[in-house]
């Protein structure tokens, strides 16, 4: 399932909290580095305290549990598994004053995305124009919630990757199906989503709950 957290700038720490309860409480202790990794700097928070998100990129194969997720999504709508795949993991990190004391809380997410055997979509191109004409209005508005929208050393910002992909019908604007990749791993995204929605490939294979070492 594609996912994306809202993080509003109004976050509290009840809302910090919660957020390891959602999608994913990987901690990455074990595995390789990630392909990738970007953080923001603190910024204020309406509620006295300041929020960081760290987003690591994979893709990992899918743990187990996200795998018979997909299975059980793809089964409701009527369509087979071909594959899992687990793009990246959004950290946040909150710290200022709960109870009136210095306090810390965050949590992890993870994104994900279900390779079921969706045909590909007639309207490609309405949907690519369509997140052309938004993208400048879509990085203003992730940035107001998570940071300012990753951008190269050169002031180039990276690409919007949507998870669940426009060729087999993806939202172009949806504010949960599009995530800021670095451009070697936007690359390696589109490679294997097509060899994800093929039969028996890798990423029908579950992988290990925590793929990757901080």
């Amino acid at each position: 399932m594609p996912v994306v957290p809202r993080l509003p700038r109004a976050a509290s720490a009840a809302a910090v909290i919660a957020l390891a309860g959602c999608g994913s409480a990987t901690v990455g202790t074990v595995g390789p580095p990630a392909s990738a990794k970007w953080v923001s700097p603190f910024f204020p928070t309406p509620d006295g305290g300041q929020l960081q998100t760290t987003i690591y990129y994979g893709p990992w194969q899918c743990s187990a549990p996200f795998m018979a997720r997909c299975e059980s999504k793809c089964a409701a709508q009527g369509h087979a598994l071909m594959g899992c795949m687990w793009l990246a993991d959004i950290k946040g990190d909150w710290k200022g004053r709960y109870l009136f004391l210095p306090a810390e809380a965050g949590g992890r997410f993870a994104i994900t995305h279900c390779c079921c055997d969706y045909p590909a979509v007639s309207d490609g191109k309405w949907r690519r124009d369509t997140w052309d004409n938004a993208r400048p209005r879509f990085r203003r508005e992730w940035s107001s919630e998570l940071g300012e929208w990753p951008t190269n050393p050169n002031g180039v910002p990276w690409a919007g990757h949507h998870i669940f992909d426009l060729g087999h019908g993806g939202a172009p604007v949806a504010r949960d199906n599009v995530l800021p990749v670095p451009g070697d791993v936007h690359g390696v995204f589109n490679k294997e989503y097509p060899a994800c929605y093929a039969p028996g490939g890798k990423w029908l294979t579950p992988g290990p709950s925590r793929p990757y070492a901080d």
